[in-house]
């Protein structure tokens, strides 16, 4: 076994440091009473309450929220039947367009997108607003989904489906009935992904958004260009804790359920023997 030297100590506290060293010196000034973010003036909750003031941050997270919930159900919607297509048709005529469209968004550049996205919505007519943002987050995110969801469906074991059809079932309902369970975890994997995805778009964003639909990452950006407000570290902290409180809910649930498993398998084991 080997030992855990003090090289490997350090890099660590380094690498640790250099992560999260930034993101604790911001949670601790979105404490301070000063007006300058780096004039500490003493301990105050002064912002958090300004910034539930603030209708216009309150806006712009209604519509981020918005947005996101939309896209990343759709894109996760097309993802997975994109998923079924690339991995259970076979080799089709036009089978590696397909797949290079899929997976263009994955290596295309954002401005790239962005930009062709808006010359087809002005191209069409169609007024920039929120439709155009939930539209072009569909289009970006849709094939991460399908990359996740198609990883899981090449292992997924066929002969539970012919099962399902010998039984009765119809395509359509072995696969709703069987696989999609199956494959659940995979689904809700990528909707969380394209979820964050959505939540932290700013490039693809600002070229499709319009006046009535400015997301939260477009107010934080406009707002920095001004200089730092204090708002901003309060909503950045309570950015932070919602997601510690999502990985610390995720990891629990994860070791609940791998624990759940061993009991079952411990108990199968017993009534085996």
């Amino acid at each position: 076994m080997k030992r855990f030297s003090l090289f490997n100590a350090t890099s660590l506290t380094f690498g640790f440091a250099f992560l999260y060293l930034p993101m604790v010196i911001l949670i601790i000034y979105s404490f301070n009473a000063s007006q300058l973010v780096t004039v500490w003036a003493g301990f105050s909750t002064r912002w958090y309450g300004e910034l539930l003031r603030d209708q216009e941050f309150l806006d712009a997270a209604w519509v981020t929220l918005r947005v996101a919930v939309f896209s990343s159900t759709i894109a996760t919607v097309l993802g997975t039947m994109a998923a079924t297509v690339i991995v259970r048709a076979g080799r089709f005529k036009g089978r590696t367009l397909f797949s290079g469209m899929i997976y263009a968004p994955l290596v295309m550049p954002e401005v790239i997108t962005g930009l062709s996205l808006l010359l087809l919505f002005i191209g069409i007519g169609l007024d920039r607003g929120i439709l155009t943002v939930v539209l072009a987050h569909t289009t970006f995110s849709m094939c991460y989904v399908s990359v996740v969801v198609s990883s899981r469906l090449a292992t997924f074991d066929t002969a539970l489906e012919e099962a399902a059809l010998d039984l009765g079932c119809s395509p359509f309902e072995a696969f709703r009935l069987v696989t999609l369970p199956i494959i659940a975890p995979a689904v809700i994997s990528g909707w969380l992904l394209a979820f964050t995805l959505s939540l932290d778009d700013l490039v693809i964003a600002s070229f499709t958004t319009g006046p009535s639909a400015t997301t939260l990452p477009i107010k934080i950006f406009s707002a920095v260009r001004l200089g730092v407000s204090p708002q901003i570290n309060a909503l950045s902290t309570i950015l932070i804790a919602f997601v510690a409180v999502g990985v610390i809910a995720a990891s629990l649930a994860t070791k609940r359920a791998a624990v759940r498993a061993d009991k079952d398998a411990r108990a199968a084991e017993r009534a085996a023997g």
